[in-house]
């Protein structure tokens, strides 16, 4: 062999190290931290610039391909007490919901709403005079001398505060990846939340996931008056009660793991700096008030709709969310009875089974080739 012959062979070796190696960086999981700035309507920072904090999770190469993202781009809305960073990436084998879309080719963004997670933190959630007495307890004498008055007294988010945190964020992602539309996965509260807002805005969503979504029929179709909370101003979670709640919901064996509830509440804490000062550790949310996610509202919903609802969940009743479905407005929509789950199924052992039937209805609109109906999973 020469030394032409011998450098040419160098150079194409080189050449196909520099393709693997650029292979395997567009597979690569990317997570990239966003602060959206928001014109805030919370009513005690109304009129304020806040921060909301918005996780990205997306192959390299998927952002960098040539073409629009079109229909993969998706937004996770969460619910009313985890924010959306360790409800949807749970750091634990293949748990992580934002990664499972993400290997698929989606570029996939989760929010957290004002109060919650990394998002800005009005300041009343910084005194724990503000939580109801019975939770007040827990904190005396360790953070609380003893029992006190609130300083801030009304509930401190609304529901249409969120949809305001929710459609600027939404707008956000649109220009930063140059799409009309995005879908939208919720869970638990995330429901009204998101699907209220592509029923006011249907020209912005693709299509949803509900994953446990909250409805009541009967819920008032317009804003209460502000009037003091009946309770309080926000509320706390410990890891003891965290637990509780999820074990009041087990009916299979195995339902799910002690290393996956170790790793959510880990991450649960981490998401709360203040919070895991108080006591052993806790995470704060806001009270929010909620209104409008009714039968009059939801009958103008026209986006596909897919809704999952664990068996054993005890939070969202699933006879609720069969309101919801009989009840939605929407031609193409999916109710699933998933087996062996609680209102916390994607952390559940039946998670993939979960994610499998998001992915298929984000890029078919059908579960297991089904384009409508109810159906059963993991039965």
């Amino acid at each position: 062999m020469t030394r032409y012959s011998v450098f040419a062979l160098l150079g194409v070796l080189s050449f196909s190290a520099a393709q693997a190696l650029e292979a395997e960086d567009s597979t690569r999981l990317l997570r990239v931290d966003h602060y959206v700035g928001v014109h805030s309507t919370v009513p005690v920072v109304s009129g304020q610039t806040t921060q909301i904090y918005v996780r990205e999770v997306t192959r390299a190469g998927t952002v960098l391909r040539d073409g629009s993202l079109a229909d993969r781009v998706l937004l996770f809305v969460h619910g009313a007490g985890t924010p959306a960073e360790v409800s949807f990436d749970v750091p634990y084998e293949d748990y992580s919901w934002m990664g499972y879309l993400a290997n698929a080719g989606f570029d996939v963004f989760a929010m957290d709403m004002t109060g919650y997670g990394r998002s800005t933190r009005p300041a009343p959630m910084n005194d724990p005079c503000n939580l109801s007495k019975d939770q007040q307890t827990a904190f005396v004498p360790r953070v609380l001398a003893a029992p006190c008055s609130p300083s801030y007294s009304q509930q401190l988010t609304t529901i249409a505060s969120d949809w305001n945190d929710i459609g600027t964020v939404v707008d956000h992602i649109r220009a930063l990846r140059r799409v009309d539309r995005v879908s939208m996965l919720a869970w638990s509260l995330g429901g009204p939340r998101a699907g209220a807002y592509a029923v006011q805005h249907p020209d912005k969503v693709e299509k949803l996931v509900l994953l446990a979504p909250a409805y009541n029929r009967t819920s008032p179709s317009e804003a209460p008056a502000q009037v003091p909370a009946a309770g309080a101003t926000m509320n706390t979670q410990s890891d003891d009660e965290f637990t509780a709640n999820w074990n009041r919901q087990v009916g299979c064996a195995d339902q799910y793991s002690p290393a996956v509830r170790e790793s959510v509440w880990s991450e649960m804490i981490a998401s709360d700096p203040v919070g895991a000062t108080w006591g052993n550790g806790v995470r704060r949310a806001p009270q929010v008030t909620t209104w409008g996610w009714n039968t009059a509202m939801v009958s103008k919903a026209r986006v596909p709709t897919l809704m999952v609802s664990g068996a054993h969940d005890k939070q969202v009743a699933p006879d609720r969310v069969r309101d919801l479905y009989n009840d939605l407005g929407s031609s193409q929509k999916i109710f699933v009875d998933l087996a062996c789950s609680s209102h916390n199924a994607m952390w559940e052992k039946n998670h993939q089974l979960l994610f499998q039937a998001s992915l298929e209805w984000l890029t078919r609109g059908s579960v297991n080739g089904k384009p409508e109906g109810m159906l059963r999973l993991g039965y």
